[in-house]
């Protein structure tokens, strides 16, 4: 069962208040789940943009179904319940999003001028500045910030939304089987089989070692030291600064753009082609997305007289490198994470 203190006295009342049209009273149960929720939406749909629209749309289904709502369940897994179907539906309109390593092998050489594919739907990174640590329930696998690491959301992406959708339930919300049943109207025999096929495929796609695990393993100075090389050497195109702080099998790629590169040869490359000496003058911000180390790139632009929002880059580190660096490529993804469009 999750981890959910009995409703007091004052969330009984407002549970009526609501039942009776207290909007006010609606969005004070809501308030403390909104968090949970919205996270719970972005791994079904990988991306925050549709977990906006689906968690607004959840939470008008919930309140205009709120007087059918009988008290058999808590409200928290009632309003699951509504979340997981919206999501469910907008999956079954939409499809799975992808990162460019899910569309074919890494380039060995740097491609100069990339073009955005636009017709894939692109996995977007998540400002988890309203995660907590820890597990929601006794039965739950994954931390709360595990389960919005990019590798873990990435994978999730490779399953069918009811595979998908029992296996959040199940190991991270920590819901049972029974009450995963009740929520997608089908039997337990179905959750377990489909929960036993969604781990099948995340344990083939996501690392065995979490990102929270190994930042956990490294002190927070070095954490903070590997990050500003990593800003440092791009503001000064330092190519073995930058090459010093990468594994020997790191992975670059940058969604829209389709290329990625794989190995320290093929991103080195591509490192002293592009931003390093291709692009222009850079500054950074540093940001946290998908519970890992994240940047904030600006490039300079002549005509508006600044450096303005260029890309997200998020950063999954092995030891005390550098492993995996995706950039998300677009200045709507710094409007997620409140940073300003330019830096003058």
């Amino acid at each position: 069962m999750p981890l959910v203190a009995e409703p007091g006295d004052d969330a009984r009342d407002d549970l009526d208040r609501a039942r009776s049209g207290d909007d006010d009273a609606f969005r004070r149960l809501v308030e403390p789940l909104r968090g949970q929720l919205h996270a719970h939406c972005y791994r079904m749909l990988g991306s925050t943009h549709d977990a906006d629209d689906a968690l607004q749309d959840a939470l008008v289904r919930a309140w205009r179904g709120l007087a059918r709502f009988e008290g058999r369940s808590s409200f928290r897994s009632w309003l699951y319940t509504v979340a997981t179907r919206t999501c469910l539906d907008s999956v079954e309109r939409r499809g799975k999003r992808a990162l460019p390593v899910d569309l074919g092998p890494s380039t060995d050489h740097a491609v100069v001028g990339d073009a955005p594919l636009s017709e894939v739907a692109w996995l977007g990174p998540y400002r988890d500045s309203g995660l907590s640590d820890g597990l929601l329930g006794p039965g739950a696998r994954y931390e709360q910030r595990e389960a919005v690491e990019l590798a873990f959301v990435a994978a999730l992406q490779h399953l069918p939304g009811n595979q998908r959708a029992a296996l959040l339930l199940f190991d991270v919300l920590g819901f049972s089987a029974a009450e995963i049943a009740a929520i997608m109207d089908t039997t337990t025999t179905s959750v377990n089989s489909a929960l036993a096929r969604a781990r099948k495929v995340v344990a083939a796609k996501a690392p065995s070692v979490t990102q929270q695990q190994t930042l956990r393993k490294i002190d927070d100075a070095r954490i903070r030291e590997v990050v500003h090389g990593f800003c440092t050497a791009l503001e000064r195109g330092d190519t073995d600064a930058l090459v010093a702080l990468l594994t020997q099998d790191v992975t670059w790629s940058m969604p829209p753009m389709p290329h990625w590169y794989r190995g320290l040869p093929a991103v080195t490359d591509f490192a002293v082609r592009v931003p390093l000496t291709g692009c222009g003058s850079w500054r950074h911000l540093v940001t946290s997305a998908n519970a890992q180390p994240a940047v904030g790139c600006y490039l300079w632009n002549d005509d508006a007289g600044a450096h303005q929002a260029w890309s997200i880059n998020v950063l999954a580190l092995r030891g005390d490198r550098i492993a995996e660096i995706t950039s998300f490529v677009g200045a709507e993804h710094f409007r997620v994470f409140e940073l300003p469009d330019s830096l003058p």
